[in-house]
């Protein structure tokens, strides 16, 4: 359902008015859970090439997902319901983002949350319906959501950021922090590369938050820790190449390789049995970030 809003927000061919008319739309939808036919038809039938066969087939068959996004579990049904409409409103707020991107980077995170944050905020209260035990973790689990998802999104920013400006929009910001003025609400203009690493820095930090996020969840549910951390070691390896070559040129130049994949798979079932092994990992892997002058 997510990957259905970010599919009209992703569509090159729909113009801001259109876009912001069928997030809407969706977003009412599956609040009401009614009229998805004549919606899902709609969509479906002006999606255009450069959205790829999957998502066209998704947005072809929204109504399926509906229907069945219907038969869930209130407490389940409502998160998922909460989230949508904060994701759909949010990004109606930012349609219009062009080449030359946003302004500061506390609109990138306030972006982040829109897209990522609030689906860590859906599922930290998906997991805790299901589980009682995890459940009993929620306020702690709460508090670190929203960075575990503006963590990954981030990385997915840095990563895809050249190919973004190809279709012309960036999600980078154009000023960033100035540490060193005396008036910390300082910002000023810097170098694209320079933009990379503090948002690289950041992106590390939240992918920390991500990994304590994981040791809140009790050792047993492995199936639930498995799903976050693959997720979030494949953030980790992306993250050190990008960490590695800032001023990359495409996306395939940071690509982390299937070799790392099939190995981070690999690894999974040894770094859920403990919290131990898991922060010994991580450690290892997370990159070595070379300071600039700004974090002198």
């Amino acid at each position: 359902m997510c990957r259905i809003a970010d599919t009209i927000e992703d569509e090159p061919t729909l113009d801001v008015s259109r876009k912001r008319d069928f997030l809407g739309r969706f977003a009412e939808v599956v609040q009401r859970q009614t009229a998805s036919d004549s919606f899902a038809h709609e969509l479906a039938g002006l999606l255009s090439e450069a959205t790829n066969p999957g998502e066209r087939d998704l947005a072809q068959n929204a109504s399926s997902v509906i229907d069945f996004h219907k038969k869930l579990p209130i407490g389940q049904r409502k998160p998922i319901e909460r989230c949508i409409e904060i994701m759909c409103n949010g990004m109606s707020e930012f349609v219009e983002t062009g080449e030359t991107g946003l302004p500061t980077m506390e609109h990138v995170e306030r972006y982040c949350y829109y897209v990522a944050g609030v689906v860590g905020e859906m599922i930290t209260d998906v997991l805790s319906d299901y589980s009682s035990a995890i459940s009993e973790q929620r306020d702690e689990l709460s508090q670190l959501s929203v960075r575990f998802g503006r963590g990954l999104q981030l990385v997915n920013i840095l990563k895809d950021h050249r190919e973004d400006r190809r279709r012309g929009v960036t999600w980078l910001p154009r000023r960033i922090l100035n540490t060193r003025s005396r008036d910390s609400a300082e910002e000023f203009e810097t170098s694209l590369e320079r933009r990379i690493m503090h948002i690289v820095r950041v992106a590390q930090s939240d992918l920390e938050a991500a990994i304590r996020y994981v040791e809140l969840i009790p050792v047993r549910e492995r199936g639930v820790r498995a799903f976050l951390v693959i997720t979030i070691g494949l953030a980790v390896l992306t993250l050190r190449r990008i960490n590695s070559n800032p001023g990359f040129r495409r996306g395939d130049d940071v690509k982390i390789s299937r070799r790392q994949v099939y190995a981070t798979v690999a690894t999974t079932p040894v770094a859920i049995r403990s919290n131990v092994a898991l922060k010994w990992i991580f450690d290892r892997l997370k990159p070595g970030l070379v300071a600039t002058s700004e974090t002198l």
